[in-house]
């Protein structure tokens, strides 16, 4: 079962790296008990409910897992799919964990997911599906907005979460925060601008990261900076779309691979993106479009500079690892390489920017929600206009100082005080580049590191461990 090899794969980076602490990372100890409560899943809620529909009643399967709670609330996506099974949701929710310790979202790991295939529903099957959903996880506390908070995932998306959320307002009228009992909403329904975009930009974020390194750039053999890199990108979903947009238009890579459902796209002077996604959403397939080929998983291993993995979980393993060209692979999804294809790919010196950090840019967005929903205010409502006439007012006294005036398009364009978009891009930025800054510090110092994934683990693994003891544990 996929779900029980991502979950092995897990624990194996875990216990490796809390062998390196243990060992010889500057004195700092864990103990194996202690290693073991943080490694092992708290709770998973198992639920099979009824729903009628066209005159019969379907049973829907559904799980949400708690992997710990040394922070509340609990925070992790919920997926739509028919492969949805216990391992997997227990192994994503362990994997939030360790992202949101790295990150330094102050949230613990959950992870939820439902076994239905949400494209032979309706839009009105599915909310009364996802409403029913929602009641059997309330009766729990496992949606709640200080308690546990879920957010879309594969098959989910704004639609569901503000059903989900209108749900939970519904079941507590007098509950303040209701709207923060799910993030991912749209944002006429309390959600945030960027929201839909931000795992996508963590992405590009990690990569410009990494590529400020040029210690470790050096250890790619790949030459300083992101433009003209050559870029394979297998699955163009939510995640993939704007990582390869964000990549493409604002650092000048190429995106020479797509890798999709029914085929790939490849052109070695760079895909347009956004014709491609227009193309796929009129269409409904990869097909058709310029540069389609049939193909399946082997693209992966055309020659590249970056793969970015950005579907589902082990789409790398132990059969193809060792024909992976690319030097540098970042992990967009979660999970995408399993731990026996990461070890032939540390012995054929690829370098792995690992999921826990470079999908971190969801969570990261969704805390910036979370807060948001908490406080009732739109991020820089009360600053903008402040910051408008401050910058208007230096200005003004350049203008007086030097005795000419700037042109008005310079002004407009620098007279502008930062929105909502702005702030959370530049949060998300900080938190991507500043976690990047400590990962690669421990990479770089530590002897028996070896990978970009065991020091973000040491980082990670670290942090939890020091909130179990600050709480006595």
């Amino acid at each position: 079962m996929a779900g029980r090899e991502f979950l092995e794969s897990i624990e194996r980076n875990f216990l490796n790296t809390v062998k390196i602490l243990k060992e010889n990372s500057q004195g700092y100890t864990i103990s194996d008990d202690l290693a073991h409560q943080i490694m092992m899943v708290n709770s998973t809620y198992t639920v099979r409910f009824g729903v009628r529909l066209r005159d019969r009643v379907y049973t829907f399967t559904g799980y949400r897992s708690v992997h710990s709670d040394h922070f509340e609330p609990a925070k992790g996506g919920i997926r739509y799919d028919m492969d949805v099974n216990q391992a997997e949701v227990e192994a994503l929710a362990t994997l939030m964990t360790y992202k949101c310790a790295l990150v330094e979202v102050p949230f613990g790991g959950s992870k939820g997911g439902l076994q239905i295939d949400p494209k032979i529903w309706t839009s009105d099957e599915l909310e009364r599906i996802t409403r029913r959903f929602t009641q059997e996880l309330a009766k729990r506390d496992l949606i709640h907005p200080s308690q546990n908070v879920p957010a879309p995932d594969v098959g989910t998306g704004a639609r569901e979460m503000a059903w989900m959320a209108d749900e939970y307002r519904r079941l507590n009228p007098t509950d303040l925060n209701a709207w923060a009992c799910v993030t991912g909403k749209p944002v006429n329904k309390g959600g945030i601008t960027g929201r839909a975009e931000a795992t996508g930009r963590g992405v590009k974020y990690a990569l410009t990261a990494f590529f400020s390194k040029p210690e470790d750039v050096r250890k790619t053999g790949l030459s300083p900076g992101l433009r003209g890199k050559k870029i394979i990108v297998q699955g163009l979903g939510n995640v993939g779309y704007h990582a390869a947009l964000c990549l493409s238009q604002e650092d000048g890579a190429l995106i020479t691979h797509v890798l999709e459902r029914g085929g790939a796209i490849v052109n070695h002077a760079g895909i347009d993106i956004t014709a491609l996604k227009q193309h796929i959403s009129d269409s409904g397939a990869i097909k058709g479009f310029t540069g389609y080929i049939e193909s399946g998983s082997e693209v992966m291993e055309e020659e590249a500079d970056i793969l970015i993995p950005a579907a589902m979980e082990l789409v790398i393993d132990k059969n193809n690892a060792a024909r992976i060209k690319a030097p540098l692979i970042i992990e967009a999804a979660n999970g995408p390489v399993s731990a026996e294809a990461d070890e032939i790919l540390n012995e054929n010196g690829k370098i792995i920017i690992p999921d826990l950090y470079a999908n971190a840019g969801g969570v990261t967005v969704s805390y910036f929600e979370w807060i948001k929903n908490l406080s009732r205010i739109r991020l820089g409502r009360l600053q903008r206009r402040a910051q408008e006439n401050q910058i208007s007012a230096i200005i003004e006294g350049v203008e007086q100082l030097v005795n000419k005036k700037f042109s008005l398009e310079f002004k407009e364009g620098i007279i502008k005080g930062a929105s909502e978009l702005d702030l959370v891009r530049s949060g998300l930025e900080d938190t991507m580049k500043g976690t990047y800054d400590v990962i690669s510090e421990v990479w770089n110092r530590e002897k028996d590191v070896r990978d970009l994934r065991t020091a973000a683990m040491m980082v990670a693994i670290k942090r939890v461990a020091q909130s179990y003891s600050s709480l006595g544990i």
